[in-house]
């Protein structure tokens, strides 16, 4: 059987993910089922994957957020990864705040540990909003994505350290 991945993430927990839901709905045409509601899991930003467990984070997280405020990220277009299924997903705008916290994040763990999207000089920011669009759909998904005009805030509030999938959250910590 093999090993779940291990994340740290930024959720949003509260009502100003209402525009990510709605990119849920209206991509999720692209897809079989609709990815995103099916991971059961509130949008968010992956700031680190690990094939394995990088231990106890519990210390890392606190020293890393525990006076960290919510974080407002705004969103402003629609990208894509083109993989074998291509993964769509909300663009925020460049944020000096969350570049930080990615970046001190890291600094805790070896670089290598990390799998090297995630990693600092390579990470791209992003909420997914549909993760397996199939090669069927990609032109269609595609056009879409370049048609979205984005201008709407999401208030992140929660860090926490998951394996997946599905999602099991190992800890959590609620952003002042």
């Amino acid at each position: 059987m093999q090993q779940m991945p291990y994340g740290i993430c930024l959720k949003s927990c509260n009502a100003t993910r209402s525009e990510i839901l709605k990119l849920w709905d209206e991509a999720s045409i692209f897809e079989a089922k609709g990815s995103m509601q099916e991971l059961g899991y509130p949008p968010h930003l992956t700031l680190a994957v690990f094939e394995q467990s990088p231990g106890d984070v519990s210390a890392i997280m606190a020293e890393v957020f525990s006076a960290q405020k919510k974080l407002s990220i705004t969103f402003d277009a629609v990208k894509y990864f083109d993989n074998e299924t291509m993964v769509l997903w909300a663009k925020p705008r460049s944020n000096h705040a969350l570049s930080d916290i990615h970046s001190r994040l890291h600094s805790h763990f070896d670089r290598l540990s990390c799998h090297e999207h995630y990693r600092v000089g390579r990470w791209v920011p992003h909420c997914s909003i549909a993760t397996k669009v199939p090669q069927s759909a990609k032109p269609a998904a595609i056009q879409w994505a370049e048609s979205q005009r984005l201008k709407f805030t999401v208030e992140f509030d929660v860090v926490d350290f998951v394996q997946f999938p599905p999602v099991v959250v190992q800890r959590e910590l609620r952003l002042r």
